[in-house]
């Protein structure tokens, strides 16, 4: 096992060093959850100068916050035609422009001073399933003029030369997104938020919740807690307490891999160092560790066994790259997503003092970032930019119909993916034997003389040469062949000497 995964585990061996709320306390601030977003929340509120408590019911990152690949990059689930739909074109940009900001959170914390062993690496490439070409130039257009991104198209050609695989055709690059160690980040950010004034207490959770009245009250197996304000962060683990809002999320749990070292040949056949993820979002890898490959890709709405689905890595991974072989899969994790039925996350304030911060399955890290600097400067400072989340209201995600409907689309839209990549490199190899045939023809008519002409220099045709006829006798050259009505006219029309 890599350096990375080993120190990881040890940090996670430290768990009798969790500290347990066992006394009564007071703070401006309660933060239910320790994720990335409750964590962004209490890193920022102790920054600018609140009390802040932070209850988690089991330990730090343990479900999807500490198992994620650690791609940070600007955007939002729902695609951004959509978003646009949805809430109108200036709202739409300063959402994007907020989602910016949460990466750049990201990225001032995950430094080498901050959190050592961190790694960041720039770029990060979203490549497309299908031969879409208009698709990806309107999008290109819009990123760049109307929303302020800096990204590159990349020709097909272009996204082979580094991914040796035929499965993927058009990309878009963004050179200013990056990649983290995830585990790493989510460890960092609590240390952080403890540097900064905020006390994290582990293995406490919830038992029930009062927000009522100007102090709310939060009860936990040992001890109570007072807080102004209450930060739900806890997507679909929340609890008893919140059962209501835990169903308006569809859960969704995320497996991943990491093979076995690969040595050079997955440097040859993967040369790109950043992110790369598929446009349907269905597989998300890089490489990590120098020659090994992280990959992320099966999608279930039931909790299993991550080792369940090292076999299902394996084969997505030789699907798209069989030039690898047959990979060993050395580690496996994954956790459960809280997926929202509008596609958007869920930020802002349910009732005076009462805030919440779901929803970030499929969202990205920028996202989980954006709600801490949103939400702590809305409850130090008064802004007011939550409000902008409004039109995505908490809705039902259908409980257990829910998951089996949301199992059902999975599988729809993974088969039409598969459907649609097939359908699109049919076509391009049918393409290229048209170009073949045509090539083979003009090499035929080439040899045998008979190609078609080239168009003289200045445009104009040339004349016609004169066409030799073989001589006639006189007398069959005067009288007119019997079919030949033209002749005959041409001869009654002759003027008489």
């Amino acid at each position: 096992m890599s350096e990375t995964f080993t120190s990881v585990s040890q940090e996670e061996a430290g768990l009798r060093e969790r500290v347990r709320l066992s006394f009564d306390l007071d703070a401006d601030i309660c933060v239910i959850g320790a994720g990335l977003a409750g964590l962004s929340i209490a890193l920022e509120a102790a920054r600018l100068g609140a009390s802040v408590a932070v209850l988690e019911g089991r330990h730090i990152g343990w479900n999807a916050s500490g198992n994620q690949l650690g791609t940070v990059m600007p955007g939002f689930a729902l695609p951004l035609t959509e978003l646009i739909e949805r809430i109108g074109f200036e709202d739409a940009r300063e959402l994007w422009t907020l989602s910016k900001e949460g990466a750049e959170f990201v990225r001032a914390n995950a430094t080498e001073e901050n959190m050592p062993g961190i790694g960041p690496s720039d770029g990060v490439l979203e490549v497309s399933n299908v031969d879409g070409g208009d698709r990806l130039i309107s999008r290109l257009q819009m990123l760049t003029e109307d929303f302020d991104t800096e990204v590159e198209g990349w020709q097909a050609d272009r996204v082979r030369d580094v991914l040796k695989t035929d499965r993927y055709f058009h990309a878009v690059y963004y050179p200013k997104a990056f990649q983290v160690d995830g585990r790493k980040y989510v460890h960092g950010l609590a240390a952080l938020a403890r540097r900064a004034g905020a006390r994290i207490f582990e293995d406490t959770p919830a038992v029930s919740i009062d927000h009522s009245g100007i102090r709310k009250r939060i009860v936990t197996p040992s001890a109570r807690l007072r807080a102004t304000h209450i930060v739900l962060a806890g997507n679909i683990h929340l609890g008893a307490p919140l059962k209501r809002l835990s169903e308006t999320l569809l859960p969704v749990w995320r497996y991943a891999g990491v093979t076995a070292p690969l040595g050079e040949r997955v440097h040859e056949i993967i040369a790109f160092k950043g992110s790369v993820m598929d446009s349907d979002g269905v597989d998300h890898f890089r490489i990590v560790d120098g020659d090994r490959l992280m990959w992320e890709s099966p999608e279930t709405t039931w909790a299993a066994r991550p080792q369940r689905f090292a076999g299902a890595v394996r084969r997505r991974i030789g699907t798209i790259f069989p030039g690898l072989g047959n990979v060993e899969i050395t580690d496996t994790f994954g956790g459960a997503i809280g997926q929202t039925v509008h596609g958007m996350p869920q930020i802002g304030q349910l009732r005076k003092g009462l805030w919440v911060a779901s929803g970030f399955g499929r969202q990205g890290m920028n996202t989980s970032a954006m709600a801490g600097q949103m939400i702590a400067r809305s409850i130090l400072w008064g802004d007011e930019r939550w409000r902008l989340f409004s039109p995505f209201e908490l809705v039902w995600a259908g409980g257990a119909t829910g998951r089996v409907a949301g199992q059902l689309v999975g599988v729809w839209g993974r088969a039409s993916s598969a459907a649609a990549g097939s359908l699109a490199r049919y076509r391009e190899r049918a393409r290229v034997k048209d170009r073949e045939r045509e090539a083979r023809l003009a090499e035929a008519n080439r040899a045998a003389g008979t190609g078609p002409r080239r168009p003289p220099p200045n445009g104009r045709p040339r004349p016609a040469a004169p066409v030799s006829r073989p001589e006639q006798p006189a007398a069959a050259a005067a009288e007119p062949a019997p079919h030949d009505h033209g002749a005959v006219n041409r001869e009654k029309l002759r003027p008489k000497v």
